[in-house]
């Protein structure tokens, strides 16, 4: 009776033991799928960002008025162009780790990781930009602001006017003060009227893009959190994967025979979506072996035997 106790308590101390790693991989795989979901949703948020930043009101009316040698025309492209990649890369990745996650896929897991890193570098190196460089958008546009404003003060044209008016009604504000307070008569007939009493362009200009900075920078510092959280939990699926732990029909973590022997192996989302077990197929290796004995010599009657 000692013996079998001693037994039965090894056997509960392997299963516990054993138990710690399964719960482990069970709780990755749910916040892989967590994080992927809120991956996915940053992606969206970008999208959105970068589209109002190209298409929107107020960049797109500065856009108009500048020229296309000014700097402004070059980093509204940028922007643009840098935020739907960012935001692509984050949607296929939330949807290759998700997929990779359920079918147990080490080669989507791989490329989910991929674009996680990418995303990761470019983040970092938009972050270290707008640090090493806070105000140049702000100038760049300050600077077509201020020659669209020119323009329309020294030229006769009407042109300059429709622009700088467009520009004012889009931000709700009228002319820029002047340092000493003084105004000619040709900046004073800019501002009449209701329109006087609006605040500085200057000031609603750089009022809008703080807050303009401050949405691009919180999706930079979630951005930069998810992916690296993304690439830790992959790379330990991935490892996962790679070591066979899959589900049996249980629904337990064990180790695959053909991790052992580096044989790809069904997924098991596939084997265990099935109802009951498998069925078996027959085939002339299983007809063979089941006349065969355990050591490969045949059960049945035996030819050319002596007498």
């Amino acid at each position: 009776m000692g013996r079998g106790e001693e037994k039965r308590e090894e056997g509960r101390g392997e299963e516990e033991s054993a138990m710690r790693p399964r719960s482990r991989v069970r709780v990755a795989k749910c916040q892989m799928l967590v994080t992927s979901f809120f991956v996915l949703l940053l992606g969206l948020a970008v999208a959105s960002m970068a589209a109002l930043t190209y298409f929107g009101a107020h960049f797109a009316v500065l856009g108009h008025a500048s020229s296309e040698r000014t700097s402004y025309k070059a980093m509204h492209r940028w922007a643009f162009y840098v935020g739907i990649s960012l935001a692509g890369l984050l949607t296929l990745g939330a949807v290759l780790t998700a997929t990779a996650t359920v079918r147990e896929a080490g080669g989507l897991m791989a490329v989910g990781f991929l674009c996680f890193a990418l995303v990761f570098c470019a983040l970092v190196q938009v972050a270290f930009w707008s640090f090493r460089k806070p105000t140049q958008v702000e100038d760049a546009v300050l600077d077509t602001y201020d020659l669209v404003y020119d323009q329309a003060v020294k030229s006769s044209s009407s042109i300059w006017r429709q622009e700088l008016a467009a520009i004012q009604d889009t931000f709700l504000c009228c002319g820029k003060s002047s340092p000493f307070s003084l105004l000619g008569s040709s900046e004073a007939d800019l501002c009449r009227g209701a329109e006087a009493e609006r605040q500085d362009c200057l000031q609603g200009i750089r009022s809008f893009l703080r807050t303009h900075r401050n949405i691009t920078f919180t999706l930079t510092a979630i951005g930069l959190a998810s992916t690296v959280y993304g690439m830790l939990l992959s790379s330990f699926l991935w490892f996962t994967i790679r070591a066979g732990c899959s589900l049996d029909r249980k629904g337990r973590y064990t180790l695959s025979p053909g991790a052992r022997g580096c044989q790809p192996q069904e997924p098991s989302f596939f084997r265990c979506s099935q109802w009951g077990p498998a069925p078996q197929h027959s085939s002339k290796a299983d007809a063979l072996s089941g006349r065969l004995g355990p050591r490969g010599h045949s059960d049945g009657p035996r030819l050319l035997q002596g007498d």
